[in-house]
């Protein structure tokens, strides 16, 4: 896929609802065994990237590094459905303190009241953080009202004729 599709569909407002509202990713990678997890995680964009912070000792930084190709989802429940669907490969970088844009992850799903502790609180906890930077390399926005997955369509069109 090129990146203008790809930013076309980041663009659109379902697109945009998704990647700057309080739900988190949930991020698809394989293990260092081989078997795939998913995990839910926050996230923040620069540019058409989609940027994570974790741990340096978490099991997702090695387990990145030997396969760096992830998948991720970021979806509501409601009727209709929304789901923004991802795919691409993971970086990660060790830097010091608590990256900008974690703290712009964090305050998605806060309170005024809440953020500044905890702002506080991983400003005192992590020294160094691993910054995961997923370049796309493919995306696609479900909204059950302009886009279908591609079964569905396929099965309205058998359907019509």
């Amino acid at each position: 896929m090129h990146q203008t599709e790809i930013a076309e569909i980041l663009a659109r407002p379902y697109s945009q609802e998704l990647l700057t509202g309080p739900i988190p990713a949930r991020l698809a990678y394989n293990g260092l065994d081989g078997d795939p997890r998913v995990i839910p995680i926050g996230f923040w964009m620069e540019g058409e990237q989609l940027m994570m912070a974790t741990v340096p000792k978490s099991a997702k930084v090695p387990a990145l590094r030997k396969s760096p190709k992830v998948a991720l989802t970021i979806d509501i429940g409601a009727f209709p459905p929304k789901a923004l669907l991802l795919r691409g490969t993971a970086e990660l970088e060790l830097v010091q303190g608590v990256p900008d844009g974690y703290l712009v992850a964090g305050r998605k799903v806060m309170t005024e009241e809440q953020y500044g502790g905890w702002v506080e609180g991983v400003r005192a906890l992590y020294d160094e953080m691993v910054v995961i930077t997923v370049t796309l390399t493919w995306a696609k926005l479900l909204d059950f009202e302009t886009t279908l997955p591609k079964s569905v369509e396929d099965l309205i069109a058998a359907k019509q004729g």
